[in-house]
């Protein structure tokens, strides 16, 4: 495994080099010390012509603030990091690619979604294109392909793949998630980085977005969040739970997906709206820092009564998301549950309406009532479902019936197209 000191998102770091190609002003979204400052340099480096600005730097946001319009004049690459930090410049940027609309003028850095900024003009609809970026993918730290989602709709119950990771691999890897520095540090090390990363997420990021009263309810609320991690996203549950107004509380969910902590995953129809749930599920966006708010560690969450099971969910459906920003199928990431509690973890549509269905396990073994819902999509979709796949925590590929099998969970990353 590699975890040297250089981490890179290099997918979407390709990504980011052919959007630049067509694009005048490219933004890099994402959740604080996921690299996006690392990948807007490396892609600076390759260019005489780029000029960086680190709007972190006092005497640089102040000159970005005093003249604006002087701050975005440059006739080549100009990156601009955490771009959000100083709003009075997107219209200048505007009046740039307005006068000038040849590719590949600004690369702009933003800890929060700049488009949810309370402060922004609206300058840029039309000119700007956003690339999101995740914590590190499992395969972007191992070095693997990456492949399952494009592998599986090309494929289907074909598939087949053999894992050396154990139970305890998989939960090692959970605690750890995918932020480049908590993947650099010990166990113990990493705790703290977890620690001050929450508290500069709320001082900094969230107050960006909004002005928070109660900042000790936000703590509270993302703590629970952490522990409803992979169940169904219920605001009038959680405003009942934590007792913060309903209003607030649906304020404060869309601050924090806005920061990249957490993501709403739709519930998925099919068709089928009289059975079909309507209620989104939630994923922490970093497994790691969810079993931090937790208080689990390895250990903890390897105990029978520990939450392996909803955590393992919600990294598997980033991991999804994450392939999603570089697969060549263009895929959409939903949920199914029924009315009467019948569920397919994940949902994998196509744009041609195929499907590919995953449940997820955290058990080393499969029995028949994990299958049921897998089933019951096959019945019900007929040749629109490509295949079932129950992700566990097993070594094997093993058949269960027609277009039904269980993988290994590594298969998510290790598996490369066309293989």
């Amino acid at each position: 495994m590699s975890t040297g000191h250089h981490l890179l998102p290099r997918k979407s770091l390709d990504l980011l080099c052919e959007a630049l190609l067509d694009t005048r002003v490219l933004a890099i979204n994402g959740a604080r010390q996921v690299g996006k400052s690392t990948l807007a340099r490396s892609v600076a480096t390759g260019d005489p012509t780029a000029v960086v600005r680190l709007l972190d730097d006092p005497a640089t946001f102040r000159s970005a603030q005093q003249d604006p319009t002087g701050f975005v004049e440059h006739d080549g690459l100009l990156v601009i990091d955490e771009a959000q930090l100083v709003p009075e410049l997107f219209r200048p940027i505007k009046v740039v690619v307005d006068t000038d609309p040849r590719p590949g003028r600004f690369l702009l850095t933003g800890s929060s979604r700049i488009l949810a900024l309370r402060d922004l003009p609206d300058a840029l609809p039309g000119r700007m294109e956003i690339l999101e970026l995740w914590p590190l993918s499992q395969g972007e730290i191992d070095g693997a392909p990456d492949g399952f989602v494009d592998a599986a709709f090309d494929q289907g119950p074909s598939l087949s793949f053999t894992s050396g990771l154990r139970r305890r691999d998989y939960v090692d890897r959970v605690v750890r998630g995918g932020y480049p520095e908590a993947v650099r540090r010990t166990a113990r090390r990493r705790a703290a980085f977890f620690e001050s990363y929450t508290t500069t997420l709320i001082e900094r990021d969230v107050t960006a977005l909004s002005v928070i009263e109660r900042r000790g309810d936000l703590r509270r609320l993302l703590s629970l969040l952490a522990g409803r991690s992979g169940n169904l996203l219920v605001p009038h549950a959680l405003a009942s739970q934590t007792g913060i107004p309903r209003t607030s509380l649906l304020r404060y969910l869309e601050l924090l997906s806005s920061v990249f902590l957490i993501k709403s995953v739709p519930a998925w129809s099919g068709g089928s709206t009289r059975r079909a749930t309507g209620s989104p599920k939630l994923a922490f966006v970093d497994s790691g820092l969810a079993c931090h708010l937790l208080g689990q560690d390895a250990t903890r969450l390897s105990d029978p009564n520990g939450a392996l099971g909803p955590m393992l969910e919600s990294f598997v459906l980033m991991e999804l998301a994450r392939q999603l920003t570089w697969c060549e199928e263009r895929v959409r990431l939903h949920h199914y549950r029924t009315k009467d509690g019948l569920e397919v973890d994940v949902v994998l549509e196509s744009a041609d309406g195929r499907v590919v269905a995953l449940e997820v396990k955290a058990a080393s073994t499969i029995h028949t009532r994990d299958l049921s819902g897998l089933h019951h999509l096959a019945r019900h979709l007929g040749s629109r479902m490509v295949a079932g796949f129950v992700l566990y925590t097993g070594q094997q590929t093993l058949p269960f019936g027609d277009r039904i099998r269980a993988l290994p969970v590594e298969a998510l990353w290790g598996l490369p197209v066309g293989e």
